[in-house]
């Protein structure tokens, strides 16, 4: 079978709408079914997928997801939200730059774009609506914020990245924490210049800064003190050598489930079954989308897709900077049609090796591909995030859409940045 006449039928597939999954699956069976003696047969493919999560790192995954559950559960955005907001709401876009930084420090404990938009727009948003900023702004807001939780550390798709190509995922963490905060300063800049422009309703601010100084600075702390600590106890086992990610993963599942049982108290023994069911519910089809992709990678290198392309691009591009901007191209095109997680699985084998022979990284490179990635959970048709905070708020995806394309734009910037400047991911790694 033609690559070409495969990766024809898998653009169209996923154009359609096919779920991922499926056409993942059904591209990887294809081959042998139209040429049995293709190598990739049923029983091969099987024993590819099963191997192909049954992996130490990937475990990672569902312990962030339960984890994630248990403190979007347990109002860990809320406490986070109200600390940051009494130092920050009294200055000129303030509110919504405390959403994005309540997006850093939520992405930091769920690893998980729309984990980060739901469990932080559910809250904010109502709040931002409430004290007279535009409504789909606020949405829009949130649902660009919220890509920044796969860049900051811990990372699904970092761990993904790291399965791929057999890269340090604790490296990783380290290296997505300046990009991370750089892609959320750019964001503030935006929402600085929005609020400058359109102007802030501040007798409605003062009040709510008022109303949030009434308790006291120090009994704001103490009631956000175990939600701001949840970030440090994850990231601090992993970069002082305590736990791999994997078991700062399950640590994260337990101190969760304390402060939200025994802290906060809006868990209750009887919730914990709802919990784990939509955890695992969530996890089951991100599993077999894993196992499909993993197979599909198999099946383009015995039909040597990956020499193909790199030699197609080289007789494009010669040198470092016209390939990693038509990477960037091509990365922000799947972002658009594809779910992270399959595009780093299958892309990283035929790209990484590329980056490699053109002097890059391969750090720098996992981080490139992800912040790309990270913007499709804000580009249609997939967009997340998008139908994300849409469900939140019952607004329209397309008028979203009109508001989110400045942040999409600084997010863009960032991109740029962090392409070309290498040492914002590698400077804690030297």
């Amino acid at each position: 079978m033609s690559p070409v006449v495969l990766g024809i039928t898998f653009f169209l597939l996923v154009c359609l709408a096919v779920p991922i999954g499926t056409v993942l699956a059904g591209m990887s069976f294809m081959p042998h079914l139209v040429d049995s003696w293709f190598p990739t047969d049923g029983p091969y493919l099987v024993r590819a997928m099963i191997s192909g999560i049954n992996s130490f790192p990937i475990l990672a995954v569902p312990m962030f997801m339960l984890s994630g559950n248990i403190m979007a559960q347990g109002g860990i955005s809320e406490k986070m939200f109200n600390f940051f907001s009494y130092f920050i709401a009294p200055l000129k876009a303030g509110l919504p730059i405390s959403v994005v930084v309540t997006c850093l420090f939520y992405g930091a404990i769920s690893g998980s774009g729309p984990a980060t938009a739901a469990a932080v727009g559910a809250m904010t948003i109502p709040v931002l609506t409430k004290l007279g900023y535009n409504r789909v702004f606020a949405t829009s807001l949130v649902a660009v914020a919220g890509g920044v939780g796969v860049v900051i550390p811990p990372s699904i798709p970092f761990i993904f990245y790291g399965q791929a190509a057999n890269v340090s995922v604790g490296k990783l963490f380290i290296g997505g924490i300046l990009p991370g905060l750089l892609i959320g300063i750019c964001l503030m800049v935006y929402a600085y210049y929005y609020c400058w422009k359109h102007g802030e309703n501040r007798e409605k601010l003062n009040a709510y800064h008022e109303e949030l100084k009434q308790d006291g600075l120090w009994k704001l702390f103490l009631d956000s003190f175990w939600a701001l600590l949840s970030p440090i106890i994850i990231l601090g086992t992993i970069y002082s050598g305590i736990a791999s990610p994997t078991e700062a993963a399950v640590i994260s599942v337990f101190y969760s489930l304390f402060v939200a049982m025994f802290i906060y108290k809006r868990v209750w023994i009887g919730d914990i079954y709802g919990i784990l069911k939509a955890s695992v519910k969530m996890y089951a089809s991100i599993a077999f989308i894993i196992a499909a992709a993993i197979a599909f990678a198999r099946v383009l290198t015995f039909m040597e897709v990956p020499q193909t392309i790199e030699q197609a691009i080289t007789s494009v591009v010669d040198n470092p900077v016209a390939f990693i901007l038509l990477v960037n191209v091509i990365l922000l095109f799947v972002g658009m049609v594809m779910d992270t997680t399959p595009a780093i699985l299958v892309l990283t084998p035929i790209l990484l090796p590329l980056a490699k022979s053109f002097g890059f990284d391969p750090i720098h490179f996992g981080i490139i591909m992800v912040v790309n990635l990270a913007i499709g959970f804000v580009t249609p048709p997939l967009g997340v995030n998008l139908f994300v905070s849409s469900a939140l708020t019952k607004i329209p995806v397309e008028r979203i859409i009109k508001f989110a394309i400045p942040f999409i734009g600084a997010f863009i910037v960032a991109l740029l940045i962090i392409t070309f400047v290498p040492d914002i991911s590698l400077a804690f790694l030297k």
